[in-house]
């Protein structure tokens, strides 16, 4: 395993930090007055977004891209530092057109579009001119078991017709949002795995309806978190993906490197939590002396350090694997740094929500809103327990009782 940066990632490095330092950073302060003004988009994105395409920071996410398709070729493995860099901020990442879920669904595209589809949807999705939702999780099922979706696709003629309710739906409300990826059940009757298919639903399509945008632990994104209806919505058969009963081989697929970019950049915003806990730390004068010469502040200072460096070493593995040999065959890896990252985040945040005191609860830190975030999270492409429960059954599988047989065996007498 090689973890070093070559000379063309450490160049992307550069030149992406160099980015956030002129455009990203000095407007974190007028992002969030617009957000509050009530002003999304932030009218200053779009310009931004053409200033880094121009300068071809762009699509870093697709490793595997066509001739005519707008990226930079990039490993995942060459991505991770620089999606860890845009975690900083979270905003930051549409600016690079780098955000979720697009960047899931231009992958999902890119692997199962036929030419029409790809012309419709994913050349303006990868040139930043609309943006896109992944509609799987449902309020009534267990949606983290993808077999349990209840939502109907049925075929009528030329068409399919779609009935059922979805809900934490991620970007369902941004006024860009031009279709969605919708996985429901087309065959009832099948294979437990060949039951689901999945199929392009434009947003405007009649019958679909956002019912509600649900703040999550009383924080409010305005893409929204949506509760969306599907009541007869009618679409034609071509928008379906890939072959009928490949729903759930084609969100193993979606999910498995999106996962890993979640985890990227939730150790953006943990290095950015850890720093703002030692300047904090530094500032705050507590009981006759600096909150950094106390013993407890000190060990969670370290701690975060000795977790960030370990969460970090997960991911450049998992991405190196997924280099290697796919995402399928590095699924262990995957599980790994799915529920070690946002635990990491969370823990690292609370912290220094400690250290800033009341502060720390308000949004004169991002600190509320990463902690917030870290415990969605786990949530977030399948919760904790059934990637723990993946890596239980894959450690018992390949469980090697070589050296292990011998210290249980009973010494001859």
């Amino acid at each position: 395993m090689d973890f070093g940066h070559s000379p063309r990632a450490l160049e992307f490095q550069d030149k992406l930090n160099a980015f956030m330092d002129a455009h990203i950073y000095p407007r974190i302060a007028e992002h969030k007055a617009e957000i509050e003004a009530g002003n999304f988009p932030v009218p200053f994105i779009e310009d931004l977004k053409a200033l880094a395409r121009e300068e071809g920071l762009w699509n870093l996410f697709l490793p595997s891209l066509r001739d005519d398709e707008p990226g930079t070729r990039l490993s995942n493995l060459e991505y991770a530092p620089l999606a860890e860099i845009m975690g900083r901020v979270g905003w930051s990442a549409e600016v690079f057109n780098c955000n979720a879920p697009d960047t899931g669904n231009m992958e999902l595209l890119h692997l199962c579009a036929t030419p029409e589809q790809r012309a419709q949807w994913l050349v303006p999705l990868m040139n930043g001119e609309i943006r896109s939702a992944f509609a799987m999780t449902e309020p009534d099922v267990a949606s983290s078991d993808a077999t349990n979706i209840t939502t109907s696709i049925r075929r009528d003629g030329d068409d399919y017709v779609i009935n059922g309710r979805k809900w934490f739906i991620t970007n369902a409300c941004h006024p860009h949002c031009a279709f969605f990826i919708v996985m429901g059940k087309t065959d009832p009757k099948a294979e437990r795995h060949r039951q689901q298919s999945m199929i392009i639903v434009p947003r405007d399509a009649p019958g679909l309806s956002i019912v509600r945008n649900p703040t999550i632990l009383n924080m409010h994104d305005p893409e929204g978190h949506a509760e969306i209806l599907f009541e007869n919505v009618r679409v034609p058969a071509g928008n379906l993906l890939g072959e009928e009963g490949s729903g759930f081989a084609l969100a193993q697929a979606r999910l498995g490197p999106g996962r890993i970019h979640h985890c990227m950049r939730s150790i953006g915003a943990a290095e950015v939590a850890l720093s703002l806990m030692v300047e904090r730390a530094q500032e705050r004068h507590a009981f006759g002396k600096y909150l950094s010469e106390q013993g407890v502040t000190r060990e969670w200072i370290a701690q975060s350090r000795l977790e960030i460096e370990q969460a970090r070493l997960l991911t450049l593995k998992a991405a190196w694997k997924i280099d290697q040999v796919g995402a399928k065959a590095a699924q262990r890896d995957i599980a790994l740094i799915k529920v070690v990252a946002p635990n990491v985040l969370a823990k690292v945040s609370d912290r220094a929500m400690q250290v800033f005191g009341a502060m720390g609860l308000t949004p004169d830190t991002p600190l509320a809103v990463s902690y917030t975030w870290a415990r969605a999270l786990r949530y977030a492409d399948g919760p904790d327990e059934v990637h723990l429960q993946a890596i239980a059954k894959m450690e018992l599988k390949s469980s090697n009782r070589g050296a292990s047989a011998h210290w249980l065996t009973p010494p001859a007498r």
